[in-house]
């Protein structure tokens, strides 16, 4: 048996602790689902609790906070069509269309499981491979990551309907809007206009409310009361799934979990950009593309297993190296620090029980997750029988209250409502608002990795092409954009074929 099992598990199968991972869960859960308060922002107002508390009682709050908070945002995403975290992005393009088509009890159920799953096979890699994966991890440099970010850009085709164009301008106005605010590097202000308040840049959570939150209030605001169609919620039994349906996403569910846990371990990514791509790569192994976008679970599966599993990903340089993997796992490293724990490799030797008691403890946490969402399965159905002259006003006040605390300030408020006009212009215009997201995400790490590759590189762009990974996803990304066009070209020289037979 490995040294330190039996203390950390002896010091966190106790009432307290239990509790607080319950409770920590709980909030999360409730953070997660709320657009507008994010999973860091939930750790960050529960950190000052932990002062007073012993190490694992106080892990066993921000743990269970922290699984639940990545889990909490398919709530909203799949019942309103508002994912409730960046990490929920991907889960809207089918979750809600199958929660529409009379199906929303097996769509919030896939989505429950399958967290489950995702968060359980990324524990399982950070168990057993995580001093190995935090190798490979640290010697990605500037160079690797710009090339990761590139190849990541590709993914607007599988997000972009039925106009390649369209998805591609969305993107690179996503990618222009990252420009406002300090540069990279040397801190030059771009596009301020003297403003003081956009010296920062423009804040992701802001435009992500704006974008989809407030734009489908507008959605739903013009239609008329008996244009507003009844979601039959229908009998409900376990999660909803057959177990033929089960089986047939269970290597979709493994190789999103995988992309989930690898875009984990690179720090700066996360889950906003993790369920993207495990979406995509679904779509292209798919059998049934075209269903995509209409309620696939397939989809839905690739979105909700990936991003539960950034959370075992982003545990794993944190607690290898001392390196965050995203917002969460950074203020996670606060609480360490709090208590006296330096992450890093000498961690697994001379504190196995922390390390134990802190996989424990996850686990615990993702039990706890699947336990309390299947309970609440019902509860949650139940905010589709809320009236929407109702339901719609809260959903706007939680939303401004989310902007204004993100850094206590109105100019995040009048931030959701510009971007809310660009989203609903997307939408009126037929542009898809996906790709403008992930370019607003993409577009940072682009530009930042690639000055600092250039500065590292003395100039010269070859090391870009030559180094083997950052050669291997430039590759990738030269062979993605070719499949692409080359399946544009195709589908446009078979439309006159079809329409003349």
């Amino acid at each position: 048996m490995p040294s330190g099992l039996l203390e950390g598990a002896s010091a966190v199968f106790s009432i307290e602790v239990l509790l607080l991972v319950t409770f920590g869960v709980l909030v999360g859960i409730l953070f997660g689902a709320s657009p507008g308060l994010t999973t860091s922002m939930g750790i960050a107002l529960m950190l000052p609790i932990t002062f007073g508390l012993p190490l694992v009682e106080g892990m066993a709050l921000l743990l269970g906070l922290y699984i639940g908070g990545v889990s909490g945002g398919l709530i909203t995403a799949i019942l309103l069509n508002i994912p409730g975290t960046p990490a929920s992005i991907a889960t809207t393009f089918d979750g809600y269309p199958l929660a529409r088509s009379g199906q929303p009890g097996k769509a919030l159920g896939t989505g429950i499981l399958f967290s489950f799953i995702g968060g359980i096979v990324s524990l399982i890699i950070l168990v057993t491979v995580s001093p190995y994966l935090a190798k490979i991890a640290i010697k990605f440099g500037p160079v690797e990551y710009f090339a990761v970010s590139l190849f990541s850009l590709t993914l607007i085709a599988g997000l972009s309907g039925d106009s390649l164009r369209k998805g591609a301008v969305s993107a690179l106005l996503g990618v222009l809007v990252t420009t406002v605010g300090a540069a990279p590097i040397d801190g030059v202000l771009r596009f301020t206009f003297g403003n003081h308040q956009l010296d920062g840049g423009l804040q992701l959570l802001p435009v992500l409310i704006g974008i989809y939150a407030i734009t489908e209030v507008l959605k739903t605001a013009e239609l008329k009361p008996d244009k507003l169609a009844e979601v039959v919620v229908g009998k409900l039994r376990g999660f909803g799934l057959s177990m033929k349906e089960f089986g047939s996403q269970t290597w979709n569910a493994l190789r999103s979990s995988l992309i989930g846990t690898a875009i984990g371990v690179l720090p700066g990514l996360g889950a906003g950009v993790a369920n993207i791509i495990a979406y995509s790569a679904a779509r292209k192994q798919s059998k049934q593309p075209e269903k995509f976008g209409k309620g696939s679970l397939e989809g839905l599966v690739a979105s909700e297993s990936s991003n539960n599993a950034v959370s075992g990903g982003a545990m794993i340089p944190l607690l290898t190296m001392g390196i965050p993997g995203d917002a969460g796992t950074a203020i996670l490293l606060a609480g360490l620090m709090i208590q006296g724990i330096t992450p890093g490799p000498l961690m697994f030797s001379t504190s196995a029980d922390i390390i134990y008691g802190i996989f424990i403890i996850l686990l615990i946490a993702n039990v706890v997750m699947i336990v309390m969402e299947f309970f609440g399965l019902r509860v949650f159905l139940k905010l589709l029988k809320i009236p929407k002259h109702i339901l719609l006003p809260i959903i706007v006040v939680i939303c401004t209250i989310g902007a204004f605390s993100t850094n206590n300030r109105m100019f995040d408020v009048w931030t959701i409502l510009f971007f809310a006009a660009i989203g609903y212009a997307l939408y009126k215009f037929k542009y898809p608002s996906a790709p403008f997201i992930l370019g607003f995400i993409l577009g940072p790490l682009l530009e930042t990795n690639l000055r600092r590759g250039m500065m590292y590189t003395s100039g010269d762009f070859l090391p870009f092409l030559t180094r083997p990974a950052s050669g291997l996803f430039m590759l990738l990304t030269v062979v993605s954009v070719a499949v692409i066009v080359w399946g544009k070209y195709k589908k446009r020289r078979q439309a006159p074929a079809n329409r003349a037979g």
